[in-house]
């Protein structure tokens, strides 16, 4: 039997894009797509866009690597200028989001550890998604990215979504908890967004049984819902939050920041990455914010997000077989009574990148610098794939 050189870890999409321009991408046979997508939730400023581009060619002349054992002049911008953007005090830097996660997963046990707590314990919840390590498919409570991989990893209690009850519940009844990580809006679980007060609730509820509230933004961060941030729509500060895809523009970078006792957990010894943070990770996702500010992108999305969800919904509202639109920015869910997989294919065949999730759930994630003629695109392709399927 003839091995393929390539794991066969992924389900690919018979489609080979070899060109990126700004919301197009281009495949082997000259097609052009409409982009709706972003590398789920990662180019946000689009594809081959010149200033990333020349940021990565300058640093990569100048200096790439040098480990963590050294002081680097990028990470120390990029630190200082994610702070001021969250209202965080520190940050560690990794390479994905799975190690972002990984590092709060450990702030949180050593934190719970230092409180003489035996048996440190974190709320996850339900149709959640955190990663593919051994520690976050633990906290993820989706048993199909489980499947295979057990025993798994202790010290997580997995909660329903939006239910501040049932966290009061266990507050009552498991005096190991040490924590809450969640996501602002779930993604691969859905686009699920919950009522508006629910990140109040939750920083209150941790508040009151001292518990880090840790923010799992990797999908949702970096202006995708219309805030820098997402748990930014509301007037509440967390202790940790995790960010990666949208930073780096597609080039591997993930970012774990944490605020006030959060930010004292970690000390020399207590956790480490060869490549994070490097120079040229960190100049390449310090272009990108400022890319983000000086464009106004995040109002963009904010703006162009709405435009989307509002036509839709009207587009679609008496159309059967539509359970919910829903979404925050550029964050969007469009969820069908009956699994809707073929039509990522037959958007493909119309010119257009998207996505289901959950079996039945269309997920649009366009770029930040999407245009009214690129959501008039998608929102007329989107609306005839889902008459015609329903």
């Amino acid at each position: 039997m003839q091995v393929p050189e390539l794991m066969n870890a992924y389900a690919r999409i018979d489609t080979l894009f070899v060109r990126g321009e700004g919301t197009r991408l281009w495949d082997t046979e000259g097609k052009e797509y409409l982009d709706a997508l972003a590398g789920i939730a990662v180019c946000g400023l689009g594809h081959a866009h010149p200033k990333v581009s020349k940021a990565i060619c300058d640093q990569a002349h100048t200096i790439t690597h040098t480990s963590n054992l050294f002081h680097n002049e990028p990470q120390q911008r990029l630190a200082k200028a994610l702070c001021a953007l969250s209202g965080m005090d520190n940050v560690f830097f990794s390479n994905s989001g799975a190690e972002a996660n990984e590092a709060a997963l450990k702030i949180a046990r050593k934190y719970g550890n230092d409180k003489g707590i035996n048996n440190p314990t974190v709320i996850t919840f339900e149709k959640s998604f955190h990663g593919r390590t051994m520690a976050t498919i633990s906290a993820t409570a989706n048993s199909k990215v489980k499947d295979g991989f057990y025993p798994l990893l202790d010290g997580f209690v997995h909660a329903p979504y939006d239910d501040i009850d049932a966290l009061k519940a266990i507050a009552e009844n498991n005096k190991d908890i040490v924590a809450v990580f969640v996501e602002p809006v779930q993604g691969e679980g859905g686009v699920n967004v919950p009522a508006d007060n629910y990140l109040s609730e939750l920083r209150a509820l941790c508040y009151a049984n001292d518990w880090l509230l840790m923010l799992d933004e990797i999908q949702t961060g970096i202006g995708r819902t219309g805030k820098f941030l997402a748990y930014q729509h509301t007037s509440i500060q967390p202790d940790v939050i995790t960010l990666a895809k949208g930073l780096g523009n597609g080039f591997p970078v993930g970012a774990c920041l944490a605020h006030g006792k959060a930010a004292l957990v970690i000390q020399p010894g207590n956790h480490g990455s060869t490549f994070g943070g490097n120079p040229l990770a960190s100049h390449t996702a310090k272009t990108v914010l400022d890319i983000i500010i000086e464009e106004n992108l995040v109002e963009n999305a904010n703006r162009i997000g709405k435009k989307i969800i509002s036509e839709l919904q009207a587009a679609l509202n008496d159309v059967e077989g539509i359970v919910d639109i829903r979404g925050k920015g550029l964050m969007i869910g469009i969820e069908l009574n009956k699994p809707c997989g073929e039509l990522v294919q037959a958007a493909l065949n119309e010119g257009v990148v998207l996505n289901v999730t959950a079996g039945n759930v269309i997920r649009l994630l366009p770029p930040l610098i999407f245009n009214d003629s690129d959501a008039d695109t998608l929102i007329q392709t989107v609306t005839s794939l889902v008459k015609d399927f329903s």
